[in-house]
C-alpha cells in the first residue's frame, strides 16, 4: 500500500475515535484499584465478574463444588468483608451466616440482595421449621421460601439488574459499562432459556420426573413442568426419614423413574445407597448450589444451566 494513503487512513481512524456519533463505544477505563466485591457464594460471585468486568475485583465466600448451608466462616472472609465496597448475597435465608458475619466484620458499606424482586416459592418442611435456620424456629405449619430462585433463569435476569445497579451505586463513573454488561448477559439469559424449554419439550410430561439430592431445584421445575422428587428437604443437612426414604424407592420402582442424579456438593451417601435399594443407576452429578471448578463442566451460570439441562432431558428420556 502507498505510504501516503497508508498515512491518511490512520489518521481518519483516529479522527472517528474523537468524533461523536460513529459508533465507538465511550466507556470510562478500568477502575486502579478495581472496585472490591465479596459474593456470598460461587454462582453470584460468576454474576458479579460478568456484569462488574475489568472493574470488579470479586472474592467469594462459598467457593466452587462448597455447600453453602453447611459453610463455616474463618477469620479470613470476615478481613474480606471489611475491606470490600460491596457485600452480594442472595437472600431468602439461604445464606443466614452472612449478616452476623457482616456484624462481626463491623462492615458498614452497601449490601445487594440478588433476589430482590423474585416471585418466590415455598416448600412445606414435614419437620416443621425451617431447615436452613437450623431448628431455631420452631413452628408446626410454617413453610420455608425456597432460596433457590436462580435455578430459573427468568429469575436471574433480576438478579442481574439488581447486581448493575448496587455496583452503580458504588462506582457511579462505572454505571454505563454495569448496564451494557448486563444488558448483554440478559441477552444470554433469553437465550438459554428458549433453547432449555426446546429441549424439555421434545419429553412427555408424563416421563418429566427426577430424583435428586436435596429440594434445590423448585424454580427449575415449575418453570420448566417438571417435577423433582428428593429425599432430603430444602437444606442438604436434612435427614429424611426411613419411612421417606422407603416411600421414595417405591415411587421409582412404580413409575420406572431412570432420572436420579446427584448433585456435585452433596454427600453423595443417601442417594447413591437409595438407587441401589431401587435398582437405578444414578446419572451424571447436577449443579445446583454451587459452580464446578473452572475447567469442569459448570465453571460459570450458563455453563451450569446448560450442563444441567442436558443431563436431565437425556436422563428423563430413558424413563419407561
Amino acid at each position: 500500500m502507498n505510504r501516503r494513503i497508508f498515512q491518511q487512513l490512520l489518521l481518519a481512524a483516529a479522527a472517528s475515535v474523537c468524533l461523536p456519533g460513529t459508533g465507538f463505544a465511550t466507556s470510562p477505563p478500568p477502575l486502579t484499584p478495581p472496585l472490591p466485591v465479596v459474593a456470598s457464594f460461587s454462582i453470584l460471585g460468576d454474576l458479579a465478574k460478568v456484569v462488574g468486568g475489568e472493574r470488579v475485583r470479586v472474592t467469594t465466600l462459598v467457593g466452587p463444588d462448597e455447600d453453602a448451608h453447611a459453610f463455616e466462616p474463618r477469620p479470613a472472609d470476615a478481613k474480606a468483608i471489611a475491606q470490600t465496597r460491596l457485600l452480594l448475597i442472595n437472600g431468602l435465608g439461604f445464606e443466614p451466616w452472612a449478616q452476623k458475619l457482616a456484624q462481626s466484620a463491623g462492615y458498614k458499606g452497601l449490601t445487594v440482595v440478588a433476589s430482590d424482586g423474585v416471585t418466590t416459592s415455598t416448600l412445606a418442611d414435614e419437620k416443621g421449621h425451617d431447615s436452613h435456620s437450623q431448628g431455631q424456629t420452631k413452628r408446626p405449619s410454617a413453610s420455608p421460601i425456597d432460596p433457590h430462585a436462580w435455578q430459573n433463569p427468568a429469575n436471574v435476569v433480576l438478579y442481574v439488574r439488581n447486581i448493575a445497579a448496587g455496583l452503580a451505586k458504588a462506582d457511579p463513573a462505572g454505571a454505563p459499562v454495569y448496564q451494557a454488561n448486563a444488558a448483554a448477559y440478559i441477552k444470554e439469559l433469553q437465550v438459554l432459556d428458549a433453547w432449555a424449554v426446546a429441549q424439555f419439550a421434545a419429553i412427555p410430561a408424563a416421563k418429566r420426573k427426577v430424583i435428586t439430592s436435596h429440594d434445590a431445584f423448585g424454580y427449575f421445575a415449575a418453570h420448566y413442568q417438571i417435577e423433582f422428587l428428593a429425599p432430603q428437604g430444602v437444606s442438604s443437612d436434612a435427614q429424611p426419614s426411613a419411612k421417606q426414604v422407603a416411600l421414595l424407592i417405591r415411587q421409582i420402582q412404580r413409575e420406572k423413574i431412570r432420572a436420579v442424579f446427584l448433585e456435585n456438593m452433596s454427600d453423595p451417601k443417601l442417594l447413591t445407597q437409595l438407587s441401589k435399594d431401587a435398582g437405578v443407576k444414578p446419572g451424571a452429578a447436577l449443579y445446583s448450589d454451587a459452580l464446578s471448578a473452572p475447567g469442569k463442566p459448570g465453571a460459570t451460570y450458563l455453563q451450569m444451566m446448560r450442563h444441567n439441562v442436558t443431563q436431565l432431558a437425556a436422563g428423563m428420556k430413558l424413563s419407561n
